[in-house]
C-alpha cells in the first residue's frame, strides 16, 4: 500500500483516496515575472514523478498546478519594462512551458491562471465575511480574522501566541490582529488598470492566499486528496489556505498534505531573495536536461537538495553508467513486469512516500546486473523502470553519444579518428593507436572495445 508523509500529521500515512481509483492533486505553480529557477524545477519535477507514480499504480488522476499572474512583484516588473501585465506574464508562462518540457516535466490537466478565477475568489470572500472571518480593515483592504478560525496553526504546528511572538504591529495596515492576511486589496491611485478589478469592497485585486483556495476547490472540490508545494509554503500559505477553504466550506480541505524540501547552495536555500539562485537555463547550458531531472530525483523528496557543478557532475557519470547498460536493451521497450523480483523492490521503494533515492538502488542493482550477464531483456525492463519516473527514455547511443561537439569534434570527426585507429591497429602500430585514444580522451571521448568493434561516447 502506498504510505505518504502528511505534513498535517508529520507521520507516513496509508493513501487513501476520496474516491476509490481516482485521486485528485492541487501543487502550487510559479509566480510569472522571471525565469524559473533550481528550486521551481524541483517541485515540477517532484510532483510530475508523483502523478507518474500514482498513474503507475492503476489511479486516475486529475493533477492540478496553478499560475500566479498577478501580484506586486509582476505589477512592479510590467511597470518597469513599460508593458502590459499580460505581457510580461505571457512570455515567462511560454519560457516556464519550454524549462518544464525540457525536464521531461508532462504538463497538468489544469494551468489555471489566477486572474481568470477573481469571481470565485470574490465569492469566496464573501463567504468568509458572512461567517464572521472576513472584515474590511481601517485602509479598506478585505482581511481574515485568524483568531477566529480556532484550528489555525495545525499545519505549522504552532500555536497563534507562538505565531504572534517576534510580530511587530503596523499601524498603517489597518488590520485588527498582526496574524490576520488580505485576502483583497484596495487598489491604490497610482494602481495600473490591469492590476483593478470590480468588486464588493471596491476596486482591487486579490490578496496571493485566496487564489488557490479558490482554484483548487473550482476545479477539484471543497475536499480533495493531495496538496503539493515547497517547503517554503507550508507557513503562511498553506496555513492560510486551509483557514480559507475551511472556513468558508466547513469541511477538511485536503487530506494529505506534501512538501518538497528546499535546494540549497552552500547550505542556504536557493532564493532570488538572497542572489543564490540560479535559472534552469544557466544549468541547462551546461548540463543535460535529463542529468538535472536525475539530479533531483536521486535525493528523497523531502529531504535538501545540495546544488554544485560536482553534484551534478557526479549525477552526469551515474545516469552514464544506467545508459551505458542499455546498450544490451533491444529497441523495442518491454512494459514493466511487476512480478519481477526488481520491479517488486522497485514498487516498495515508491510506495513507501516516493522514496526515489532506493527505487534508483535498485536500478543500478539492475545495470550491473545487466553488465554481468547482457541480458537484453534485463535491460529493456531496467529502461521500463527508469520511465516510470521519466529517466532512461532516449537510446543509449542517443545519451551516451549526445551532448554537443567535444574540443570541435563532431560525430564524422570521432568516427574517422576511430577508423584511423582501427587501421593503425591492423598495421600493428599499437603506439599510433594508444595516441589516437588519448588524443579522443583528452577531448572527452571515451572508446570501447567490443567483439562488435569499437564503441564510443562522451565522458
Amino acid at each position: 500500500m502506498l504510505m505518504i508523509h502528511n505534513s498535517l500529521s508529520r507521520e507516513k500515512e496509508p493513501f487513501r483516496p476520496i474516491e476509490a481509483g481516482k485521486v485528485r492533486m492541487y501543487v502550487c505553480g510559479m509566480t510569472v515575472y522571471d525565469y524559473c529557477h533550481l528550486g521551481h524545477a524541483r517541485v515540477m519535477v517532484v510532483f510530475d514523478m508523483v502523478t507518474r507514480w500514482l498513474r503507475a499504480s492503476d489511479y486516475d488522476v486529475t493533477y492540478v498546478r496553478n499560475i500566479t499572474d498577478i501580484d506586486d512583484k509582476i505589477i512592479r516588473r510590467a511597470g518597469e519594462n513599460g508593458e502590459s501585465i499580460r505581457a510580461l506574464t505571457d512570455r515567462f508562462v511560454a519560457a516556464m512551458h519550454e524549462d518544464a518540457a525540457k525536464l521531461g516535466v508532462l504538463p497538468p490537466d489544469h494551468e489555471p491562471r489566477a486572474t481568470e478565477y477573481v469571481e470565485g475568489m470574490l465569492g469566496m470572500i464573501g463567504q468568509l465575511e458572512t461567517r464572521g472571518l472576513a472584515y474590511v480593515a481601517d485602509n479598506a483592504d478585505v482581511c481574515y480574522a485568524v483568531r477566529k478560525f480556532a484550528p489555525y496553526g495545525r499545519l505549522s504546528g504552532k500555536t497563534l501566541d507562538e505565531l504572534r511572538a517576534g510580530e511587530r504591529v503596523d499601524v498603517a495596515d489597518g488590520k485588527r490582529d498582526p496574524l490576520d492576511f488580505v485576502l483583497w486589496k484596495r487598489a491604490k491611485e497610482d494602481d495600473p488598470r490591469d492590476a483593478r478589478w470590480a468588486s464588493p469592497w471596491g476596486e482591487g485585486r486579490p490578496g496571493w492566499h485566496i487564489e488557490c483556495s479558490a482554484m483548487g476547490s473550482a476545479l477539484l472540490g471543497k475536499q480533495f486528496d493531495i496538496h503539493g508545494g515547497g517547503q517554503d509554503l507550508q507557513f503562511p500559505h498553506h496555513e492560510n489556505e486551509i483557514a480559507q477553504s475551511e472556513g468558508a466550506h466547513d469541511c477538511q480541505y485536503v487530506n494529505y498534505w506534501m512538501h518538497n524540501g528546499f535546494v540549497r547552495v552552500d547550505n542556504e536555500k536557493m532564493s532570488k531573495s538572497l542572489g543564490n539562485f540560479f535559472t534552469i537555463r544557466e544549468v541547462l547550458k551546461q548540463y543535460d536536461a535529463e542529468v538535472v531531472r536525475f539530479f533531483i530525483l536521486r535525493a528523497h523528496y523531502r529531504s535538501p537538495l545540495n546544488y554544485s557543478d560536482a553534484h551534478l557532475d557526479d549525477a552526469r557519470t551515474a545516469l552514464t553508467r544506467l545508459y551505458t547498460a542499455l546498450k544490451h536493451a533491444p529497441e523495442a521497450i518491454e512494459v514493466v513486469d511487476w512480478t519481477g523480483e526488481f520491479a517488486l523492490r522497485f514498487r516498495a521503494a515508491m510506495d513507501d512516500d516516493f522514496n526515489t533515492a532506493e527505487a534508483m538502488a535498485v536500478l543500478f542493482e539492475m545495470a550491473a546486473e545487466v553488465n554481468r550477464t547482457a541480458n537484453a531483456s534485463l535491460a529493456s525492463q531496467l529502461q521500463a523502470l527508469g520511465n516510470v519516473l521519466g529517466l532512461l527514455e532516449r537510446s543509449a547511443t542517443s545519451f551516451l553519444q549526445g551532448g554537443g561537439d567535444a574540443d570541435g569534434l563532431d560525430e564524422a570527426a570521432i568516427e574517422a579518428a576511430i577508423a584511423e585507429r582501427v587501421a593503425a591497429k591492423r598495421a600493428k602500430d599499437y603506439a599510433a593507436a594508444d595516441r589516437i585514444r588519448a588524443e579522443l580522451q583528452t577531448a572527452g571521448i571515451v572508446l570501447e572495445d567490443t567483439a562488435e568493434g569499437t564503441l564510443w561516447r562522451r565522458a
